[in-house]
């Protein structure tokens, strides 16, 4: 049970095809918009668990396989930071994900490479925070750059629109979700999407070594096994 657990984990590098957009259908074309060159400084804030982080690493994947110079940076050590922003100077594409982290020295590190990339005709910029820009409480000239490209709020997946994403990846791996599974995990599970699916590929596995059906009590044998 110990090792099935530790198992649970995202199981698909990030897209933006395996993204489930909900109330972000525009939010994608425009992601896919910056691929092509038609939008280059593009902002996304959202809750924690919404998808923020999986768009940025989904565009800059897409990037590299079209053959663009595409980075993802995570904001965090102020040295570490600044170093990928001087190293991104020569990228077509750059993602910078949880601004809200970055240090004073960072954040002008941030400000400097916003201001290269807007000379570049090529580049591209995304940025992700919990929040909109002017809430930010970062140094007013970044938060202004942050403001000057589309703003976009990256919307969670209402409860409804989760259980059917669960239920139609299980229908893909070859079982029926029942809904009081579903309904059991959005009360007791973490409740990001990429964990739902995680634990009911976890369940399946479960299941199938145990020979038993999925029922609300596997799965609680299950995630009472993880604490």
């Amino acid at each position: 049970m110990k090792q099935l657990l530790l198992d649970i984990a995202p199981p698909s590098s990030p897209t933006l095809t395996n993204f489930v957009p909900g109330r972000n259908h525009e939010l994608l074309q425009t992601l896919n918009d910056v691929l092509t060159g038609r939008e280059r400084f593009v902002y996304l804030w959202g809750a924690t668990g919404c998808g923020r982080s999986h768009l940025l690493q989904a565009v800059v994947a897409a990037g590299i396989c079209n053959k663009l110079n595409a980075v993802y940076i995570e904001c965090g050590d102020t040295d570490d930071t600044n170093a990928a922003f001087a190293a991104s100077r020569v990228a077509d594409c750059v993602a910078v994900d949880n601004v809200e982290r970055l240090s004073a020295d960072a954040q002008i590190g941030l400000f400097n490479l916003y201001n290269h990339m807007r000379g570049e005709d090529h580049a591209r910029l995304l940025v992700s925070g919990p929040v909109a820009p002017a809430q930010l409480g970062l140094r007013e000239d970044l938060v202004t750059r942050l403001g000057w490209g589309l703003v976009y709020q990256v919307h969670e997946l209402t409860d409804e629109e989760k259980v059917q994403a669960m239920q139609s990846h299980a229908v893909s791996c070859g079982f029926d979700l029942p809904q009081e599974v579903s309904d059991y995990l959005l009360r007791h599970g973490r409740r990001d999407l990429p964990s739902l699916i995680a634990t009911l590929d976890a369940l399946d596995r479960h299941s199938l070594e145990n020979q038993r059906q999925i029922t609300v009590p596997l799965l609680r044998e299950l995630l009472q096994g993880a604490s």
